[in-house]
């Protein structure tokens, strides 16, 4: 990657990307509340209706346009005075999110290109966010040997892979897909969401899992048609509305499972393992964590099911969001995969991934 010059996803090409685990409670405060919500806390939880949910598990392309570019990494440019890092010398970190430079809001690597070159080398000011906080720094880009402006730090304003979608609401359009949030690779950081979306897919391929080698997904995806747009990027999940239903298959609506409803013994996934076809797999569900013990591994996962173990060897990257079934209700969605031992992953609840999308409506 370049510096400053990583492009976003180009359109109307088949890229073929290597699948990735995408790299995958709400505390809502309500103050004067109406006698008609008071009156809905009262109903007893026996008598609340569920939600209804289509459990989908088909591999879609994923791509991602963050909210101002992230700085993952720092590093000395040639300069015509000999080697400078204005952005390290400014005190901008790894992890930091630059929003603006001077009055200018920056959402790609392009924007910040384009200030640089328009400033010739003036003090500037760059406001950045850090660990949710706001930071400001004055800095000065230096002129390097090609003729450009350069400040040292490695950005990137996008990402794209392959992952799984959980389900689709049919009543509100809503869908949820991997079951942990989109990282990025080189600080680890959740990616600040300004749009995406999810695109067809289709899967070529599998790099069965092995004790301390993962697995994977490979496949394709086309980036002229979105079958639906990004609108969270959270802990819990990717969360959007579904533009074409279809992509969520035959599968009739089931409720959602409550922890409480939750069992240790035989469940099943939905996964895309090969080209489109989305199938059931057998699993065990081997523990249930208490509530709050983790914040999005609310489970842990054995896959029992021969065809899976044959095809996979397991969990493997790019199955994250694979809907979890048990008693005829969404339990949840494969997230993890464990290194040593590929059988076994964790598991995020979809009542979790529900509430994580509430979170951010």
């Amino acid at each position: 990657m370049r510096e400053e010059e990583q492009s976003r996803p180009g359109t109307g090409v088949l890229l073929l990307l290597r699948g990735l685990a995408l790299l995958m409670a709400a505390a809502v405060v309500l103050l004067g509340l109406s006698a008609r919500a008071r009156a809905a806390d009262a109903i007893p939880a026996a008598a609340q209706v569920p939600r209804m949910v289509v459990p989908v598990g088909r591999a879609v392309g994923i791509k991602l346009f963050s909210d101002g570019v992230l700085v993952v990494g720092l590093s000395d440019v040639n300069a015509d005075g000999g080697g400078a890092s204005p952005a390290r010398a400014c005190g901008l970190r790894q992890g930091d999110i630059i929003t603006h430079i001077n009055d200018t809001q920056v959402d790609t690597i392009e924007e910040v290109r384009t200030v640089l070159q328009d400033l010739e080398g003036d003090k500037m000011s760059i406001r950045a966010i850090r660990d949710a906080g706001q930071v400001q720094f004055t800095a000065q880009a230096v002129s390097c040997t090609d003729g450009t402006y350069r400040l040292g730090a490695w950005i990137r304003d996008s990402m794209a892979g392959i992952g799984t979608v959980t389900f689709y609401e049919p009543s509100t359009g809503l869908f949820g897909a991997l079951g942990h949030g989109i990282n990025d690779v080189d600080t680890g950081r959740l990616m600040p969401l300004e749009s995406g979306a999810i695109l067809p897919a289709a899967v070529s391929d599998v790099k069965k899992g092995a004790a301390g080698a993962p697995g994977e997904l490979h496949g394709a995806f086309q980036t002229n048609r979105d079958l639906g747009s990004l609108r969270a990027n959270t802990a819990g999940g990717i969360f959007g509305t579904l533009d074409v239903p279809s992509l969520a298959g035959q599968e009739p609506a089931l409720p959602v499972a409550g922890r409480g409803e939750v069992k240790v013994g035989p469940a099943a996934i939905l996964s895309n393992v090969d080209g489109e076809t989305v199938r059931r797999y057998d699993v065990e569900i081997v523990r249930v964590y208490p509530a709050g013990s983790h914040d999005t591994r609310d489970l842990m996962v054995k896959v029992t099911d021969p065809a899976l173990l044959e095809a996979t060897g397991g969990i493997v990257q790019g199955m994250s969001g694979s809907p979890i079934l048990q008693n005829g209700k969404l339990v949840g969605a494969v997230t993890h995969v464990l290194v040593n031992d590929p059988t076994r992953g964790y598991g995020i609840l979809a009542e979790t991934m529900l509430e994580k999308a509430a979170a951010e409506a």
